[in-house]
Parts: structure tokens; C-alpha cells; sequence
């Protein structure tokens, strides 16, 4: 018997050696709500040469027991009674929150309830009952090759190994979440297993650790910013992908790794590592996989060497901002934040005595001076204290300078300030904290200027050095060299093709045959519908 699946847990559904029909079931985004009359049928085909004693069943819900019926063929397995012997068991996972929490129902069934050829798996939520039946999966087993469906799903839930999720982090002593930036990541090096644990330090100092899901609908974790701020950090699964789709746009580094062998070095293949959270590139990264796989790896390219300075002449990167945004002007009047990137003798003006700027620049930018123009009326309003900082994401920032008493020798006057930074920005926040006395705070203009960093890299240096320990196993060293080339989920630009391995064109054969067989079902599903 091919393996038997049905994932509801995806959108749409994973299904393996099934079609599944259903009545009065709501299709929400991680399962099958059914409620009370409702029911879903599983067709799946047992092959005729194959001689089971034993069948095992397993329906994974979320939430409490909602109360449920399971017929095999028209015999009933409910509660793990089977012809009014227990055949079967109830386990389920720790209560959570809501509806959250996973349950298995494991039933077992004498074979010779299976027949050759098509087989019916029913599942129905009783008439009248109150609680809604949510159903997240359904797996079909030979009790002499257990957990077979469950690998087979495992092996093509690891195929879509490009994750992204929506994020929300609640600092230490608050209430309530507040939006954080998307986190994507991939992260495979040959195993095509699932990660169960990820963990990464940022190039600014931010450190991140989440534990994902089981079925990787969303993760817990706790984050750290680069000033030591923590935070409490969750997400939920927004898209899954095959790779290379969905990597478009972000960095992805492709690494031709070796192993330790004693005090030699071996090739052990390809690891290719995306992980985008928004924030600073990733500088360590750490991982363990859901078949106990563990590996931390250290990447040499990205933060600057201890020795990178700042060299040549610093150039104005105003023109590279892409939008500013203050916490009030006066858009009545025209004096808008805009105005502070125009170099004329409009102004931005705020009907506060404090205010914050930010600035958006297209492309990272080692902001180390920047240049602020007074208006042309009213001295009081000029900025007196103010700070700037910097920041990868909107979120996470970065303090980079601090002024007090600051005065201008009149209107129109530019004065420019330098300060210490090497690392690149793609947004700049200037807080105002105090004017010079006045109800309102106004400003002409504002530059940014930045210089170019170098870095000194170490010659023959591994682009990664870290080390990995398989299930069961010792820990290795690891390093990997970063292959060169456009890694995204673009088309091929020069009419390339991969060649497939006579393995690939099997593979290829049987899901195709498998196909004309389920298609064919369907047909005889609308045909008896209609």
C-alpha cells in the first residue's frame, strides 16, 4: 500500500494515495472545521498483491475531544473500539491555548476490513454535537510498517523548505505584541530534513532563538537587540515554498562544504542558507533538524573585519533617500518633511516641541556626518538636544549620535556634525527631544553624508567555520566556501536545462501513473455529485 496522507494543515491540502471528499466542513487555514453532521471521506487504494494483518489509523485534531466517529469500510472505530474490542488508543499532546494544541487518535483495524483496490476512511463530527470537530490530519498505516504515511509526508513537507512568517515580539513587562518584520529563511544542506530549532546572531549584536511547530505553522522564541533589549518573539507561517521560489530579491549564500576527517578535510556537499529577519545579516547561525541533525556555523563575510575602516573622502547620500516621515508637520501650510530633502528655502515645521524624523535610503549607507539647516523665522523653534540612530528593519535601532545645546548662528545656517560608524544603514531616525524655547520645531534641510568601509579579510580563509553532529553522533568540524553566482528564482537567462538521471525519469513515471489513477477518481467523484 502506497503511504496514506491527508495534511490539512496546508492550503492547499497534502495528500498522498487519497482523494477526500467532505459535507458541512468549513476550510480554515491549518484544518478542517466540521461541524455537528459533518464528515469527510477518504478514498485510498490498497494494492492487491499486498497482505496486511493489521491497519493503523491516526486523526490528528486540535483543540479538546470534540466527539467524533471513525468507519472503515462501514465498520466503526470510535473511541479505539472496534466491534466492541479496544483496538486502538487516544494519546494526546499537553493542552495549549485556544485550539492550538495537536491530539493524535490512534486506532488500529484487523486487515481484513482493507480490500483490494478501493478503500473508504470516514470521519464524522456526531448530529448535534456542539463542538466543533478540527481535523488537522489523517494517515493510513500497515501496523507492521507504522509511521510509514507520516515519513512520506515529512519527505514532502522538506521539499518546501522556503519559509516565511509573519512576526510579533512583546518586550519584557509589556502587554501587548507589536508587529515585527517577516522572517524567511532555508536552510538545506542535503539532509532535506525539517528544522525543529534555529537560532542566529545579527552582524549589529541582535540574537534570535525560536522552536518551531511540528507541522512549522509558527514558532516561539525570545530576541535580544543589539542595546540588550529583550523581548519575547513569535510567528505564524505566512507562505511555503519549493526552493528556489520565493528567494527572489533576499541574499542566499550557497556553500561547497567539508568535514573534518581527523586532521584531514573531506567534501560533504552543498548547504545552502538563506535566513532574512529583517534586521542585520546574520553572522552565526545555529540548527537542529527534526531527525536530531544539529550544526553552528560562523560567516566569516558577514560583519566587517575588526581592522575595517572608514577611507577617502565622504560623499552626500541625500540623493539616496527614498522617503522621510516625521511624527507631525504642518501639511496645511505645505511645510511638510518632505521639503527637508529639496535644498530650497522651504521648511518641514511641527506644531510640537518635539519630534522625530526618519529617513529611508534605497541602498545601505556607513552614515558618518550628516548636515542640518535652520528656517528662516522664528530662532525658538530651532533644535537644540536631539539624537540619531540607525537601523536594518524600522525596529530594531541602533544609537549612533547624541547632541546637547546645539545652537545656529542664524537663518539658513548649516551646521554639520561627525561622529564614529562603520556600519551600513538603510534608515536613520533623528529624535528631537528639546527646541530652543518655542511651541513649534522647524528644520530647512537635512544631508547625509558617508564614507566607504574596507575590510581586511584573512587570505585562504573559509567563508564559514563551524561544526555539525549527526543524530546519535559525535560533533565534526565544518566549513564551507561560498560558490559564486545569481542565486534567486529567476528563469534561467541562457537557455540552461538540467539534465534528469534515469532515477529522476522512475520517479518522475510513477507520480505521473499515480496521477491518471487519482484523476481518474475525481472524475467518478463530479460524475456522481452531478
Amino acid at each position: 500500500m502506497d503511504p496514506v496522507f491527508a495534511d490539512f494543515s496546508a492550503r492547499p491540502a497534502r495528500l498522498s494515495n487519497a482523494v477526500v471528499g467532505h459535507h458541512r466542513c468549513g476550510i480554515a487555514s491549518s484544518h478542517l472545521a466540521l461541524g455537528g453532521g459533518g464528515y469527510i471521506k477518504l478514498d485510498f487504494t490498497v494494492d492487491e498483491r499486498e497482505d496486511i494483518a493489521e491497519a493503523v489509523v491516526t486523526v490528528t485534531t486540535l483543540g479538546g475531544d470534540a466527539p467524533m466517529d471513525v468507519r472503515l469500510n462501514g465498520k466503526a472505530l470510535v473511541g479505539g473500539v472496534l466491534n466492541g474490542e479496544v483496538s486502538g488508543d487516544r494519546s494526546a499532546a499537553p493542552a495549549g491555548p485556544g485550539h492550538g494544541a495537536p491530539q493524535e487518535t490512534v486506532l488500529t483495524a484487523p486487515g481484513d476490513l482493507l480490500v483490494p483496490g478501493d478503500n473508504i476512511l470516514e470521519i464524522h463530527s456526531p448530529q448535534g454535537a456542539k463542538a466543533l470537530l478540527r481535523l488537522r490530519a489523517v494517515t493510513v498505516d500497515p501496523a507492521h510498517d507504522s509511521g510509514r504515511a507520516e515519513r512520506a509526508l515529512a519527505a514532502r513537507t522538506a521539499g518546501r523548505s522556503v519559509l516565511a512568517f509573519s512576526t510579533e515580539r512583546r518586550a519584557r513587562g509589556a502587554v501587548a505584541w507589536q508587529p515585527a518584520a517577516r522572517l524567511l529563511f532555508h536552510i538545506d544542506g542535503g539532509e532535506r530534513a525539517v528544522p525543529a530549532h534555529l537560532a542566529w546572531r545579527g552582524a549589529d549584536g541582535s540574537e534570535a532563538a525560536i522552536g518551531l511547530r511540528t507541522d512549522l505553522s509558527g514558532f516561539q522564541g525570545h530576541w535580544r537587540a543589539a542595546d540588550g533589549v529583550q523581548a519575547e518573539y513569535r510567528g505564524t507561517l505566512m507562505e511555503r515554498s519549493a526552493y528556489p521560489e520565493g528567494t527572489s530579491g533576499t541574499p542566499l549564500h550557497l556553500f561547497s562544504t567539508e568535514e573534518a576527517q581527523g586532521e584531514s578535510w573531506s567534501p560533504s556537499g552543498e548547504l545552502r542558507l538563506l535566513l532574512d529577519a529583517g534586521g542585520a545579516p546574520p553572522e552565526r547561525v545555529s540548527w537542529t533538524d527534526r531527525r536530531g541533525n544539529t550544526a553552528s556555523i560562523t560567516l566569516s563575510s558577514a560583519a566587517p573585519a575588526p581592522e575595517a575602516v572608514t577611507t577617502g573622502e565622504l560623499r552626500d547620500v541625500t540623493g539616496t533617500v527614498t522617503d522621510v516621515r516625521a511624527s507631525e508637520e504642518f501639511e496645511a501650510g505645505g511645510e511638510v518633511a518632505e521639503n527637508l530633502l529639496r535644498g530650497s528655502r522651504s521648511k518641514w515645521l511641527a506644531h510640537e516641541e518635539i519630534a522625530d524624523l526618519e529617513f529611508v535610503l534605497d541602498t545601505p549607507a556607513a552614515v558618518s556626518a550628516y548636515r542640518l539647516t535652520s528656517a528662516n523665522d522664528a530662532s525658538d523653534r530651532d533644535p537644540q538636544d536631539w539624537e540619531l540612530a540607525g537601523s536594518y528593519d524600522g525596529h530594531t535601532w541602533s544609537d549612533l549620535d547624541s547632541r546637547r545645546g546645539e545652537r545656529f548662528r542664524g537663518r539658513h545656517r548649516t551646521n554639520e556634525y561627525h561622529f564614529t560608524n562603520t556600519t551600513p544603514y538603510t534608515r536613520y531616525r533623528l529624535s528631537i527631544s528639546r527646541n530652543a524655547g518655542g511651541d513649534e520645531t522647524q528644520l530647512s534641510r537635512v544631508e547625509f553624508l558617508a564614507g566607504e568601509t574596507t575590510t581586511h579579510p584573512t587570505p585562504d580563509a573559509a567563508d564559514f567555520t563551524g561544526y555539525r553532529t549527526p543524530a546519535g553522533g559525535e560533533p565534526t568540524g565544518y566549513r564551507g566556501t561560498t560558490v559564486p553566482g545569481p542565486w534567486s528564482d529567476a528563469e534561467p537567462q541562457d537557455g540552461h536545462v538540467e539534465e534528469l538521471l534515469a532515477g529522476d525519469l522512475g520517479e518522475t513515471a510513477r507520480t505521473l501513473d499515480d496521477a491518471a489513477r487519482l484523476i481518474g477518481k475525481l472524475a467518478a467523484y463530479m460524475k456522481n455529485s452531478g
